[in-house]
């Protein structure tokens, strides 16, 4: 029987939390988004009567009705106060969440209210099973490991940030070809003339990565992809290379364009003619929740639509 059937029965409230690995949790909302403040408002309620204290990210938390204002705090104290943090939105949301939350060692869940919904397991027209099923312990963890990206002019570090999906080397006018070098290790691989080159993480492969001809590359490898953009030189292909190394782009004084890179399309370093982007694997990992029925493989095919089974 679920505990929502008898949650008016307090013993029983207090040992379920008692035994839950989480006693505070964080809500991480989406700016400006109808359905996303109604999940967030039923999250909140849900997890109220079970006792649990709640905190909620200040910039969507405010939109809830009867919210105590100590509870309303920056992303910043959530990742450090809370044990685990649901975010409510799209993967975009995920992973702005993601990249700060990825400091602290906090449980990270989703509640879908975007398109595609990777990284966001749970249905927000009935999450309550699922995520009682979590926060009584019964669930799958797994460890995703982030880029670190380093924009380098003269030997001095200018810019950093870090990507849960993938970092793209870009001009920032559509279809102007730039010029760069690649290195792994410091050991030379390649020169190019393209439209850019996106450097996923497993997370990323099934993002802006494919999208480009990247290959998937399920959750448990080490390994990190480098795919070019629309190369002027039909043998350039994707190439997988062991996420341990470190990948040195540096870019020719002859490119005329504004350059950028983009980590998970959200944030943007400006690169300049003659500078280095250093990109490796971070030292922090999110800590990514899952319900203990989720599947990996399934996601997949009903995310893009792969064939059921014959029999």
């Amino acid at each position: 029987m679920s505990l929502l059937s008898y949650s008016t029965d307090i013993n029983t409230i207090d040992a379920f939390i008692m035994e839950s690995p989480f006693k505070t949790i964080g809500l991480i909302g989406k700016p400006n988004h109808s359905g996303a403040a109604a999940t967030l408002q039923r999250l909140y309620t849900f997890l109220n009567a079970l006792g649990f204290n709640v905190l909620l990210e200040q910039r969507t938390g405010h939109q809830l009705a009867d919210v105590p204002k100590e509870k309303l705090v920056k992303l910043i104290e959530l990742g450090e106060q809370a044990d685990l943090a649901i975010v409510v939105g799209g993967d975009g949301n995920m992973l702005g969440a993601a990249r700060v939350l990825a400091r602290f060692d906090v449980a990270v869940i989703g509640v879908n209210r975007g398109n595609l919904g990777f990284l966001t397991d749970l249905n927000p027209e009935g999450f309550e099973a699922s995520l009682e099923q979590v926060l009584s312990g019964q669930y799958i963890e797994e460890k995703r490991f982030l880029l670190e990206v380093e924009v380098y002019r003269h030997g001095e570090l200018k810019s950093a940030n870090s990507a849960v999906n993938e970092a793209v080397l870009h001009a920032d006018k559509v279809a102007h070809m730039i010029e760069f070098e690649a290195f792994i290790n410091n050991d030379f691989v390649f020169s190019q003339r393209s439209d850019g080159l996106i450097v996923s993480t497993p997370t990323g492969s099934t993002a802006y990565s494919l999208s480009g001809g990247g290959p998937i590359l399920t959750p448990e490898l080490n390994a990190i992809s480098l795919v070019p953009m629309f190369p002027h030189t039909l043998s350039s292909r994707p190439l997988v290379v062991d996420a341990d190394n470190e990948v040195r782009l540096k870019l020719s004084l002859e490119n005329t364009d504004s350059l950028q890179v983009s980590c998970d399309s959200h944030v943007v370093l400006a690169v300049l003619p003659g500078d280095e982007v250093l990109i490796k694997k971070a030292d922090k990992k999110l800590r990514l929740i899952h319900p203990k029925n989720y599947s990996y493989y399934h996601v997949l095919r009903t995310k893009l639509n792969w064939g059921s089974r014959l029999y």
